[in-house]
């Protein structure tokens, strides 16, 4: 790969608002992380609390309810499962920490494990497997 592709790649994954590839060729590879415009939460950068109409991201508000959810972070197609005739990553009241893989989201070709970010219990899976999800998609439902 040349400095040109890496460009190309690079600009591939803003159009796409993907903020992660990571290629291995023959002796090769490459990661590229795209840092994010904003964060919900520092620690948890894949979860969003619920918020009222009017709430900004810059000045976040108390959500009456204590409900967190993982969202998607890139366009892609959303896989509960690792592989087809695997067991779901998780499941309806799962309990899940910060580092417990919930689900993949693959972008051109690429498989991107989406870590839940946040302990707690899962209430509700939000989408169906094979599902396309667009950047901030609500994934799973955390209580």
């Amino acid at each position: 790969m040349d400095l040109d592709e890496i460009k190309d790649l690079m600009a591939a994954m803003n159009d796409a608002d993907m903020s992660e590839v990571s290629i291995k060729e023959k002796g090769f590879e490459i990661v590229l992380k795209r840092g994010l415009v904003h964060t919900t939460a520092p620690a948890a950068p894949h979860v969003t609390a619920p918020a009222p109409a009017a709430a900004t991201v810059d000045t976040p508000k108390i959500s009456e309810s204590s409900d967190l959810f993982i969202t998607s972070p890139m366009v892609g197609t959303f896989y509960a499962t690792p592989s087809p005739g695997d067991p779901a990553f998780v499941k309806v009241g799962d309990t899940v920490d910060e580092d417990t893989v919930v689900c993949i989201v693959e972008a051109m070709k690429v498989m991107n494990e989406v870590k839940a970010g946040v302990s707690g219990r899962v209430a509700e899976i939000l989408v169906d497997n094979s599902d396309p999800v667009e950047f901030g998609t609500k994934l799973i439902r955390i209580e």
